[in-house]
């Protein structure tokens, strides 16, 4: 499906998908759980999803003969972490701008975790107080505008990459290997669990897994905490990527399956409920997920394991998309372990 667009090669290859046995078993062992490790995907700076889409981003970069990568995110952001990541890797500048998404107050959220590696790997960091917003932001368009001023040519990438006109297309890309992989093991995947903020990582793999009937076993769990507007713009980015990689299918808004229960009580912050499934899965597995979005997805897959949502005998595959490092803005709330 991808075959026509040019790609940047900065991951290792296929994710290794693991079985969770320890966490099967713990919850009645009815269904068999997977993890895909999107976390362990690269060498650069701890990897994530955020590159498998960067992948079919750059080559535009590059060919807009831009010298600055230009994005957006909360101050704890695993997608700007990536994006400075990428420009180091590549040999182009970085402005990037933080936005005060997370109304949380630990002592060092601001100076650990994804926004230290930002600056350890030479990102021009800019701090702004304004909340959370998944649409195109003020800030982030005065940025672009402050590099082009100040001589610089800026390739803008807008917050999670996702929409990009090229957002998509990374985790279509994920389906495919998904499929090879089936093949290898010897089984298909009933279900594909996957956290859902900005979009583009849950478009993807609809529009990757419609090629084989597959879009409505794609469960997002919402992480943003604003679903109406994360549905409708995942469901644009469906449409995008769909008309981009010539899917011959139309999708509609009852193919983007969205579970609005655990994102609470806001973006960023964990509930009780999310610390524990944090804690289940670092004891159980030895994976460590994060307060903001994968202990947000892994709360959810439990929790909907445990009411049965998925029929006895299920094969379902979590989509670990990294943000690991993020965990370190949240030290206090873990001291205790």
């Amino acid at each position: 499906m991808l075959e026509k667009f040019e790609r940047y090669p900065l991951t290792f290859g296929p994710t290794h998908i693991e079985k969770l046995d320890r966490l099967s078993a713990h919850l009645g062992g009815k269904v068999d759980l997977y993890a895909k490790r999107e976390d362990c995907n690269s060498g650069l700076a701890f990897g994530g999803n955020k590159l498998r889409k960067l992948e079919y981003i750059i080559p535009d970069a590059i060919a807009s003969n831009a010298d600055t990568l230009v994005s957006i995110g909360g101050v704890q952001s695993n997608h700007t972490r990536m994006v400075a990541a990428v420009a180091a890797k590549i040999g182009m500048k970085c402005r990037l701008v933080q936005e005060s998404w997370v109304p949380h107050e630990d002592a060092v959220y601001d100076r650990v975790g994804n926004i230290l590696l930002s600056r350890i790997m030479g990102a021009d960091v800019q701090m702004v107080d304004e909340g959370f917003d998944i649409g195109i932001r003020e800030s982030w368009e005065q940025a672009i505008a402050d590099v082009k001023a100040k001589g610089g040519k800026p390739y803008p990438i807008p917050a999670g990459a996702s929409v990009h006109r090229y957002g998509g297309l990374g985790y279509v890309g994920f389906a495919e290997e998904v499929r090879a992989q089936e093949k290898e093991l010897g089984l298909a995947f009933d279900y594909i669990v996957v956290c859902t903020v900005t979009g583009s990582t849950h478009a993807g793999m609809v529009v990757g897994f419609a090629k084989d009937g597959r879009e409505r076993k794609v469960i997002g769990i919402d992480a943003s905490c604003t679903p109406a507007q994360t549905k409708a713009q995942v469901l644009d980015i469906v449409r995008t990527t769909a008309t981009l990689v010539e899917l011959g299918k139309e999708l509609n808004e009852d193919d983007v399956i969205l579970i609005e229960d655990y994102a609470y009580p806001v973006y960023g912050v964990p509930s009780q409920e999310t610390k524990e499934a944090i804690r289940l899965c670092a004891r159980l597995e030895g994976m460590i997920t994060d307060p903001v979005y994968e202990g947000k997805s892994m709360q959810g897959m439990i929790d909907l394991v445990r009411k049965g949502y998925f029929p006895e005998g299920s094969n379902v595959l979590y989509a670990h998309l990294g943000g690991a490092p993020a965990i370190n803005g949240y030290a206090y709330t873990f001291r205790n372990g």
